[in-house]
């Protein structure tokens, strides 16, 4: 059985059909299969040397191998949307997709089957690409399979970006939340605003490890996504299937746009006017002021975000709503004013009526708003969805009421928590979660209504960057670990206690050489490599199994 990951539903490649040798095949693609002939051509073509043209009209079939591709809508019906099917026989590979990307995600199973050579950007030299003979059926679990950057705490260069989305292509995920802005740091352009990015997107140093590590990387850090960098980000995307949802945290974790423009904190309490970028890590007392200036400004930046991600490939917009802490608001007087002018409940009723502003205001322009499970204090938004982070419990309410939800918990699947126990493991964070804690996950907790649980979209993996300070180290942190995710959402998995974690860690074997040719700085079995390493830079390890909240 080829090591195939994530796992397919039906897979019949038996021993004694032997392998078909492909070699310099023909590609016919059928009408509305182009975008997946093009990845082929570029991807396959750049790994194999083949040129894949198309058959010459009147060509004879049997003269030379061929791929097909080919759309077959009729395929939904037993598997859903993004579903396929892989058949191979002598002489030719047939690759049929319920819709586009169900078809580009055949095309990524073809590139599994055809070896770890095959993730090369040039043929080595004497390579000989085999495919065993058989068929495949296969079609995704959840349609929100995503994984969560922070490019604000550290910010990822575009080109790294682009990398990290074809890495997901080529695990079946599909939704790159991209965390935008942060008290450390503003990363998208805004024009109307343009400091920022001249003033947030910029700090004068970085904490070296956790809040608590007493060591300093005086070394200035920033940067920023020009407009039209983040346009071809979303279109590259797009091309693979991937649905890219931004975020613009409000009304916490703001103090990089407050650094830029004082007037949005709370004057009155503050001297906002000497803030600047934070250098440090944790949960920022610095929040934007409840007025309505504040709400007109962060109007202006939403609007030039929907321009950049239009509604067809990002129909969500998230506003982060987390860990906005209240004692400014609870000791300003202006505050307090607007607290009685709204009728609210206080200063939870405060951050309630920041959310459901932007849910209305993002509803009239055709878009979904979500935000991390904060956004439930003070009554949830009427359309929005909720990522909980906080464990499953504000994901279980928010499902229960009618809401939406991705599945994110910390305990389970923040991949920035460590992987292993051992002394080694870089700036330990969290609780250790390793592979096969990973690969045990569950998005649907069994306390869920049928009802409630169709609306669990799906489950994401998040990273925060506070101790990754480049490519490398998010590597580390994400690798393996995305591989049992990617498979949880993907495939239909028994319940976490009877998986069989053996067989998936027998097909890491093989998948292990497809991220080598791929260049991830995986963290490996055995434990980090010596340059992995960052000895004397404290974390914050928490003992004991997690908490399952």
């Amino acid at each position: 059985m080829p090591e195939l990951i994530p796992q397919p539903r039906y897979a019949r490649f038996l021993p004694d059909a032997g392998t078909y040798e492909l070699t310099d095949p023909l590609l016919d693609a059928a009408p509305g299969t182009e975008g997946a002939a093009r990845w082929l051509r570029r991807e396959l073509g750049a790994a194999t040397g083949w040129a894949l043209p198309a058959p010459a009209r009147g060509e004879a079939s049997g003269e030379r191998p061929v791929i097909r591709l080919a759309l077959r809508p009729d395929i939904a019906r037993g598997t859903g949307a993004e579903s396929y099917e892989v058949h191979v026989a002598a002489c030719s590979v047939l690759l049929e997709g319920a819709d586009e990307a169900g078809l580009f995600y055949a095309a990524q199973t073809l590139r599994q089957l055809l070896g770890a050579d095959a993730y090369r950007r040039a043929p080595l030299p004497g390579a000989v690409w085999r495919l065993p003979v058989g068929d495949l059926q296969d079609g995704p679990r959840f349609g929100w399979r995503g994984l969560m950057l922070d490019v604000a705490r550290h910010f990822m260069p575009k080109d790294a970006v682009l990398r990290y989305v074809d890495l997901l292509a080529a695990h079946k995920l599909n939704v790159l939340h991209l965390h935008l802005t942060d008290d450390q740091g503003w990363r998208v352009e805004i024009k109307r605003y343009p400091r920022l990015t001249e003033v947030g997107a910029w700090r004068a140093r970085s904490r070296w490890g956790h809040r608590a590590s007493p060591l300093w990387n005086e070394t200035p850090h920033g940067g920023f996504y020009t407009q039209d960098d983040l346009r071809e980000i979303v279109a590259y995307a797009a091309e693979r299937h991937v649905r890219v949802v931004p975020e613009i945290d409000v009304p916490g974790h703001s103090q990089a746009a407050i650094a830029a423009y004082p007037e949005l904190g709370n004057t009155d309490v503050v001297d906002t006017a000497a803030l600047e970028v934070w250098d440090d890590w944790g949960v920022n007392e610095n929040v934007l002021a409840p007025t309505e200036a504040v709400l007109r400004f962060y109007e202006g930046v939403f609007e030039e975000l929907l321009e950049i991600f239009p509604p067809e490939v990002s129909p969500f917009v998230h506003v982060g709503g987390d860990e906005c802490p209240k004692a400014q608001w609870k000791a300003s007087a202006a505050a307090r004013e607007r607290i009685r002018e709204l009728g609210v409940d206080g200063e939870d009723g405060l951050q309630s009526w920041f959310i459901r502003h932007f849910d209305g205001w993002l509803a009239e322009r055709g878009r979904r708003l979500i935000g991390w499970d904060e956004i439930l204090e003070g009554g949830l938004a009427p359309g929005a969805a909720v990522s909980s982070w906080r464990g499953y419990e504000g994901g279980i309410a928010a499902a229960e009421a009618g809401h939406d939800v991705v599945m994110c918990p910390e305990q389970q699947v923040y991949l920035d928590h460590r992987q292993a126990g051992g002394e080694d493991e870089p700036m330990p964070i969290g609780y250790v979660r390793t592979l096969e804690d990973v690969y045990r996950f569950e998005p649907v907790p069994p306390k869920l209504s049928e009802e409630a649980a169709a609306h669990v979209l799906g489950a994401q993996a998040n990273v925060w960057t506070e101790v990754m300070e480049d490519q490398s180290r998010v590597d580390y942190q994400v690798f393996p670990r995305l591989a049992a995710f990617a498979e949880v959402v993907w495939s239909r998995l028994p319940e976490p206690a009877e998986r069989d974690y053996a067989d998936f860690e027998a097909r890491m074997a093989a998948h292990y050489r497809r991220l080598d040719a791929l260049g991830v700085d995986y963290r490996r079995p055995g434990g980090p490599l010596p340059w992995q390493r960052r000895p004397g830079v404290l974390g914050r390890p928490i003992e004991g199994a997690p908490p399952n909240v």
